[in-house]
């Protein structure tokens, strides 16, 4: 039984086909991540099912949304190891794909992953979502903006919904749990310029831990004073 089959099943319900080639590039890339984690912290998984599931199969979670169905410049903001945006980018090369970091080993690792595999529609920025949110070329210039990153909702939201453009969306994966830090980031989302559309249980990851996707659409530009300077949307989330 292939180490794989989850993922197949993911594609099939997407109408798609896990094909031999993009296999291939999965299977590379988890070798790589595990291999170079030896040396940065890039995953705190480490066995190659828990990879599949807890990485691959949960990335793709939001590929199921009319969100990112209809979205094509997409941005990753605290990308880690390239997650959700790498599985995502192998899936859909015909999607353009920016990921963000503020630790920029970590985005040279993904730059040289990208290039090695042949992944044209990658790019990845080093920064603080802070300061890459105010420059041209990427404030409200995306029609998705998703966020794996392990922050509150509000501080989430002051730092990804700058990027989306008005009538795009920002979709954070969140735990079962979420409930309370949801509501307490109804403010930001409003001051922000946007408005709740739901919140869905997720499709993979590993049992017990499934994430929730939070779906903020983006209903009006972020007024200009946002985001704040580096540091405090997480140190005074907007309350």
């Amino acid at each position: 039984m292939s180490e794989f089959n989850n993922l197949r099943d993911t594609f099939r319900r997407l109408g798609m086909e896990l094909t031999e080639e993009k296999e291939t590039i999965y299977r590379g890339y988890m070798e790589d991540i595990l291999e170079l984690n030896e040396s940065i912290n890039l995953t705190a998984i480490r066995e190659r099912d828990a990879f599949i599931a807890g990485h691959y199969d949960d990335s793709m979670a939001c590929a199921f949304t009319p969100e990112f169905q209809e979205a094509g410049r997409i941005i990753d903001v605290g990308t880690g190891g390239g997650f959700p945006g790498i599985p995502l980018a192998i899936a859909y090369p015909e999607k353009e794909f920016v990921l963000v970091d503020s630790l920029n080993k970590r985005i040279k690792i993904i730059v040289s992953l990208a290039e090695k595999y042949g992944l044209s529609n990658v790019q990845a920025l080093h920064g603080r979502a802070e300061e890459l949110g105010r420059r041209e070329g990427l404030r409200e210039a995306f029609d998705l903006c998703v966020s794996r990153a392990v922050a509150n909702m509000s501080t989430l939201t002051e730092l990804c919904l700058p990027f989306v453009r008005e009538g795009g969306s920002f979709i954070a994966y969140k735990g079962p749990g979420s409930d309370g830090e949801i509501a307490d980031a109804a403010k930001a989302i409003e001051i922000l310029g946007g408005s709740l559309r739901s919140v869905e249980k997720a499709y993979g990851g590993p049992e017990g831990t499934e994430h929730r996707l939070v779906i903020v659409s983006k209903k009006k530009k972020t007024p200009a004073k946002y985001p704040r300077k580096p540091g405090t949307p997480g140190k005074s989330p907007i309350k």
